[in-house]
């Protein structure tokens, strides 16, 4: 087949209502990837679309130099819910492109290039986030890269604390790897980097793309790990599904940010569909809900390893974003898990089934889940 670049899945996604997708032969597919998290609230939210269908009926597009209301609310509204002191935003359209744009400003607002970076980590696919990105894979054909970017061990608190210096940029961190197995940090093993790198005058950069909006129990990840970094990327559940991404970050990165800037920075259409979606996780206490039944979906997934002794290594996450660690390797997993028991849900390495479903999903999606996982692996 012509026309695509890279492959596609045997599946064509017709439709979607809230934790379930309908492909177009009718068949009706239980969302636990929620495209790599992308849809917070489910498929086709009443509020997103509204305040999509309403920005739509005034004006589609103005680039960001001129104010507009529903731009100047998002600004407002993730500056009020970010944490402290981390309120200056800047708009983009992915998280690669809100990476990009941290990597920039640490770079000019210190004066210094070096970037440490973690194995295992993922950052994006653009020229500087890709050097920032562990796996050759996903580098190779594209070098060189960025250069002075030093890699450490993923919760190795001694080998960051050696590698911080005053010659160091920022360090980029993901408060939980995705892409990288699952993998969350310790909370003692944050808040030391974050005074190494307060120590050094570096900037640190919590990578919440995937964790941030609700994702692990909290509304940022950085809330639970008590720890307050100079900037925060945000972008794949910020919009429900369109496309935007977020730099925030504190006074001092934003007073010097250099001349960073982007044409589609912050569109009134997609500042109402981000609007929408963050204004609904607060209100209606989405990361709360996503604490409670994260932790009933790794006790079943756990329990049913037990009895059923399962060919399984580890369960582990936050929140809603859970990896499944087997001993076969993921990939079969997830093709009998969709094609057998319409359950769609993601890797993350070889042998990692990564569960990153809407956040609005209740227990008995959960036990359908567990049930469909237990024969996949048996």
């Amino acid at each position: 087949m012509s026309g695509f670049v890279f492959s596609e899945k045997p599946i064509e996604i017709a439709d979607g209502d809230g934790a379930y997708v309908t492909d177009s032969n009718g068949t009706e597919y239980l969302d636990m990837g929620a495209s790599y998290a992308c849809v917070p609230l489910g498929h086709g939210h009443e509020a997103v679309q509204e305040a999509v269908s309403d920005q739509l009926s005034k004006i589609t597009y103005v680039q960001a130099s001129y104010p507009v209301e529903v731009r100047t609310k998002l600004y407002k509204l993730l500056a009020e819910t970010a944490p402290k002191t981390v309120d200056k935003v800047w708009l983009c359209n992915s998280g690669t492109e809100a990476n990009e744009a941290a990597l920039k400003f640490a770079r000019s607002a210190t004066g210094n290039s070096k970037i440490i970076a973690t194995k295992r980590g993922f950052h994006g696919r653009t020229m500087g986030a890709l050097a920032t990105t562990w796996k050759d894979k996903y580098k190779q054909p594209y070098e060189p890269l960025m250069g002075d970017v030093e890699f450490v061990p993923y919760g190795d608190t001694e080998a960051m604390a050696e590698a911080v210096d005053d010659e160091t940029a920022a360090v980029i961190i993901e408060p939980v790897q995705g892409e990288g197995g699952i993998n969350p940090a310790r909370k003692e093993y944050l808040q030391r980097v974050r005074v190494e790198t307060a120590t050094s005058g570096a900037a640190l950069i919590f990578d919440e793309v995937q964790t941030g909006m609700g994702r692990t129990g909290t509304l940022w990840a950085s809330e639970w790990a008590d720890v307050v970094p100079d900037m925060i990327t945000s972008a794949k559940g910020l919009g429900n599904g369109v496309p935007i991404g977020a730099t925030l970050c504190r006074d001092w990165i934003a007073d010097n940010y250099g001349s960073h800037a982007s044409t589609f920075s912050g569109g009134p259409v997609i500042s109402a569909a981000a609007h929408a979606t963050v204004s609904t996780i607060v209100d209606e206490e989405i990361p709360t809900h996503a604490a409670e039944i994260g932790e009933y979906m790794m006790g079943e997934i756990e329990a049913a390893v037990e009895e059923h002794e399962l060919p399984v290594r580890d369960v582990r996450g936050n929140g809603l974003m859970v990896g499944v660690e087997t001993k076969r390797g993921a990939n079969r997993v997830l093709r009998e898990l969709a094609l057998e028991h319409q359950v769609l849900a993601l890797p993350a390495g070889r042998t990692v089934v990564r569960l990153l479903p809407p956040l609005t999903i209740n227990k008995e999606h959960v036990d359908t889940v567990v049930g469909a996982l237990t024969e996949a692996l048996s």
